[in-house]
């Protein structure tokens, strides 16, 4: 066995790193070992919150065009003019109301907005269908009532969103309220 270990450090005798480190090596090391750690848990705090805004942000972008228009299926801007001003005050309501919700999302009330915008999300992959639908029959009224329908619930959810933010804040302001 010890000429087996004797035959490896034949083998591998130039290939030891032999060298002395630069001077000033251990000083700059050692005052890398002494420079306060950064709070790891704040730097993954502010990751996921600026991630999970702007996932919002793409969602949000992703939910105007898409309901402005779509290249694939019918809108209800293509019937009449009337539905043309039907959808644009539902599309101008809707981005008001993602609006307001992104200005007031905090660590608190994130969860609440993230599970609304997953369901809006919902929404409109059902309203695209629609336009699918409207496009292979164009004026079908039970289509044009399902996406305007459509429409309504996403304003009734992100609405709810807003009573949810409320509803936290209110019961945050008790709690602060109970200990001072």
């Amino acid at each position: 066995m010890n000429n087996n270990l004797e035959h490896r450090f034949k083998n591998l005798e130039n290939e030891f790193d032999i060298e002395e480190p630069t001077i000033g090596h251990f000083n700059r090391f050692e005052a890398k070992l002494n420079t306060p750690k950064s709070n790891s848990k704040s730097n993954l705090l502010k990751f996921i919150a600026t991630f999970s805004i702007a996932a919002s942000i793409i969602l949000f972008v992703g939910i105007w065009i898409g309901s402005e228009y779509s290249s694939k299926g019918m809108e209800l801007a293509g019937i009449s003019t009337e539905m043309q001003e039907t959808q644009s005050y539902f599309v101008n309501t809707i981005h008001k109301e993602l609006q307001t919700i992104e200005k007031e999302r905090n660590n608190t009330n994130k969860k609440v907005i993230n599970d609304g915008l997953k369901q809006l999300e919902k929404l409109e992959t059902q309203y695209q269908v629609l336009t699918l639908e409207l496009k292979e029959s164009t004026g079908d009224k039970r289509i044009i009532y399902a996406m305007i329908s459509n429409f309504q619930q996403r304003i009734d959810l992100l609405q709810s969103i807003l009573f949810q933010i409320e509803t936290i804040k209110q019961l945050k302001t008790e709690d602060n309220e109970k200990y001072v």
